[in-house]
This record gives C-alpha cells, sequence and structure tokens, in this order.
C-alpha cells in the first residue's frame, strides 16, 4: 500500500533530520529523497509552500546520489537540512 502524503512529509523530514544530525547518510536515501519529492511534487493535496521548497530538496538528494564525499556533501548543506526540516514539520 502506497504512503499518504502525510506519512511520505514524515518519511522526508525524518531522513532529512537524520543527516542533519548525523553528518552522514547512504546513496539509498539519497534515492529515496528524490522519489519522495516527486511523488509530492505530483500531489495536488500537498501545501504550495511545501512545493515550493521540494525542487531544492530534490536537487540536494540528487546532488548526494553523485557526490563523491556523501558525508562532505550533507556537511555543506547543513543550514539547509535545518531550514528545511523546519518548514516542512
Amino acid at each position: 500500500m502506497p504512503l499518504d502524503y502525510n506519512h511520505q512529509l514524515t518519511v522526508l523530514r525524518d531522513i532529512l533530520s537524520e543527516h542533519q544530525l548525523d553528518c552522514c547518510g547512504t546513496v539509498s536515501e539519497c534515492e529515496q529523497i528524490e522519489r519522495l519529492v516527486k511523488s509530492l511534487l505530483a500531489n495536488d493535496e500537498v501545501d504550495g509552500h511545501v512545493k515550493q521548497i521540494l525542487p531544492n530538496i530534490y536537487a540536494y538528494g540528487q546532488g548526494g546520489k553523485y557526490s563523491a564525499d556523501l558525508n562532505a556533501h550533507i556537511s555543506a548543506h547543513q543550514s539547509q537540512l535545518a531550514d528545511w526540516v523546519n518548514e516542512l514539520s
């Protein structure tokens, strides 16, 4: 059963929060971020403000997926991660 958009937002927020707190992550988490963002962008029920920040989160996930040093990528985005977690709450 697919997740509804509230659950998708929760999962996305949890992954971003873990990246922020742990300063590390995995390529599969970055791929999950991409999938969640694509799904949320296609959903008409998602708030317009959330939809405005999703492309930036997608770019973060994509950048992490292709990064030679994922932990450095995550560390470089600490302030954005904090902002995104707050905005998705």
